[in-house]
């Protein structure tokens, strides 16, 4: 009613004959009720004006544009515009608009007042107290962040500034607060601020570690907003802000399942999962919960692994049916006992001794584990009619100098050999060291950086291959998808990393210095441990798969058909608990393995081939239910990388 009066006197110069007042006032109900009814229609009046956004006002714009046509039409229907002037229409549309705008733009500041926020950043003097908060990154995650802190004043902190590398953005304003240089200068601004926050989701690893480098050059904390993959629906939160993590240096990609594959694989089937308690079996569990499985056998050895895992499933996967099963693979009774109560279709074995000075001290214990506890699990495999059947394997398998890799190697070659026997699908999937798993090297270093050192680094050129616990699950799942039987999987892990780099990037992540606040300690290369790890062989090659970061092994995967017999023999050895004698035989079954006998030599082999590199010299293998016959890949989609030498 406001709008159309103001607009009236407007058009008129607040002269307005009285003819057209009597128009006004017979127009005024049809205005009123066109309004009423387009508000509603848009929903206008469900928001809350305090949280008054640039979308609501967007809808209120919308919302006047609508009704001042359908009321221009309304007119020209019943009067036919006779006698009515239409720019009374436009002023009034305009005013509605920045009548009803001011209001609810006036009640968000009002209640920002009373929030203790004042005006700020339209009045900078008033801005709160609280940590001065320097933000690296002015896009849409910083901009999101700066909402989040303006609307909720309990956070306590105060944004002073944006740093970006965005020429385009230099000098400009985001919320009100200055963009004040590149990243690199942020040791130039350290008086203005108190903690750096980098909202970057999207930052490469090599962006991460100079953003890092950056920040640290200021000495002033810093913390990070979740990665792509952490974050649900795309939205940051400023509770969900974390310290950076060397899986941020890592920069590892989130992986893309083939979610058709993975529920005919795992929906409504019964699943078992040995070494459930650990790493990457517990990381199994957690995936193949969003597949509603029939079932879910948890078999582990450590009872504390399992209790764990089985709590953590009822508290966070109530719906899936589960069974915790406290046994051991090495136990024919066991084995035997699982597989006839549960009857799984479809296995993933996680469970096996994987860490190596250990194992070269008692190969008998991984020979029991490794290949006997393998062996066991294939037969009742067989005796009861599994569908799938994927082995966890590891890179330790190739050109294996250690107990544990050569062992890892007999495995791959049951699995192979049990292809060719059975009639389900059995394969492996070989992959490098994952990020954080019980033993490894992070949480040792963790650990030892605690204590303010040392941290103990084996050798200065030694390099690992990495990956995150839930990405190779996921591709573990994947992996296991795909295959038609007989496949050795192998992992895309990307560049190695060099373990004395991980360690000196751990140590400025906990706030100190390598060599000044925390010592680095070479101890040399324990038995059985390489340089370089390896995925594949020269003569082995890849063949790719319809995943990009999946390929299959190409090479003689023809077993000896006495390999039982061998391993039957290498049992009796290792009852024996003689080290060299267990080691020797190990050998006769693994030719290419290279044992250490105590005058340990390191292996100094280069890695012979990088992943993307021979992805993209491979064919393409297709793995649909149809075909399994490796066919020319028609774009060589995979990216080549240099060699990680």
């Amino acid at each position: 009613m406001v709008a159309l009066y103001l607009a009236y006197n407007i058009r008129y110069e607040f002269q307005v004959p009285t003819r057209e007042l009597e128009k006004m006032l017979r127009l005024l109900p049809l205005t009123v009720l066109i309004k009423l009814g387009t508000f509603f229609f848009f929903r206008l009046y469900r928001g809350m004006w305090r949280y008054t956004s640039l979308v609501d006002l967007l809808n209120l714009m919308k919302a006047t544009i609508v009704s001042s046509l359908l009321l221009i039409l309304s007119v020209l229907l019943l009067h036919r515009f006779s006698g009515y002037s239409r720019s009374v229409f436009i002023i009034d549309g305009g005013l509605t608009l920045m009548l009803i705008g001011s209001v609810r733009v006036g009640v968000r500041l009002y209640f920002a007042h009373k929030s203790e926020r004042g005006f700020f950043p339209l009045f900078p003097k008033f801005a709160p107290s609280g940590k001065k908060l320097l933000i690296i990154g002015a896009g849409k995650t910083g901009d999101q962040v700066v909402r989040e802190i303006l609307d909720n004043p309990g956070l306590k902190f105060h944004p002073v500034g944006f740093l970006d590398d965005d020429d385009h953005k230099q000098g400009k304003t985001l919320h009100g607060i200055k963009i004040l240089g590149k990243v690199q200068e942020v040791a130039s601004c350290v008086e203005m601020f108190d903690e750096i926050l980098i909202a970057i989701p999207s930052a490469s690893a090599q962006q991460m570690r100079t953003i890092v480098a950056a920040c640290e050059r200021a000495y002033k904390p810093f913390r990070t907003v979740p990665s792509l993959g952490e974050l649900i629906g795309g939205k940051v939160s400023v509770k969900t802000v974390r310290h950076v993590s060397v899986q941020d240096l890592l920069g590892r990609e989130e992986v893309v399942l083939s979610q058709e594959n993975l529920a005919r694989c795992l929906h409504q089937k019964r699943v078992l999962v040995t070494g459930a308690g650990g790493s990457i079996g517990s990381e199994l569990v957690r995936q193949i919960s969003q597949y509603y499985p029939a079932g879910v056998a948890l078999v582990d050895i450590s009872e504390f692994n399992l209790f764990r895992l089985d709590m953590e499933c009822q508290q966070r996967f109530p719906y899936m049916k589960r069974v915790p099963l406290l046994g051991d693979i090495k136990n024919a009774g066991d084995v035997n006992k699982i597989f006839e109560e549960f009857r799984p279709q479809v296995v993933f074995h996680a469970a096996a001794y994987k860490h190596v000075p250990l194992q070269e001290l008692h190969p008998w214990q991984a020979i029991q584990t490794n290949v006997h506890g393998t062996s066991l699990l294939i037969q009742a495999a067989q005796q009861h009619a599994v569908e799938r059947f994927v082995l966890v394997s590891s890179d330790k398998a190739v050109r294996p100098t250690s107990v544990m890799g050569a062992t890892k190697r007999l495995a791959e070659q049951l699995i192979t050999l049990s292809n060719q026997q059975a009639d389900g699908r059995f394969m492996a999937v070989r992959f490098g060291n994952v990020i954080g798993s019980s033993g490894s090297v992070i949480p040792t270093f963790q650990e030892q950086i605690e204590r303010g050192g040392p941290v103990t680094v084996t050798h200065p050129e030694m390099i690992r291959y990495f990956m995150s616990i839930p990405e190779a699950a996921r591709l573990i799942l994947e992996a296991g998808a795909m295959g038609e039987g007989g496949e050795l999987f192998i992992l895309d892990m990307g560049k190695p990393v060099r373990i004395d780099t991980l360690a000196r990037d751990l140590i400025r992540l906990h706030g100190y210095e390598p060599e000044r606040d925390i010592a680095i300690q070479y101890i040399g290369l324990r038995p059985g441990e390489k340089l370089y790890e390896e995925l594949m062989t020269e003569a082995e090659g890849v063949v790719a798969t319809n995943h990009r970061k999946i390929m299959v092994l190409r090479g003689n995967h023809d077993q000896d058909p006495l390999l039982h017999e061998h391993i039957a023999a290498l049992l009796e050895t290792a009852a024996t608990y003689n080290v060299v004698l267990i080691k020797r035989k190990l050998q006769e079954i693994v030719p290419e393995y290279t044992p250490d006998f105590g005058m340990f030599t390191p292996h100094i082999a280069p890695p012979t081939i990088g992943f993307q590199k021979a992805a993209a010299q491979a064919t393409w293998y297709d793995v649909s239910p149809e075909t399994q016959q490796p066919k020319a890949n028609p774009d060589n989609s995979a990216e080549p990388l240099e060699d990680p030498q």
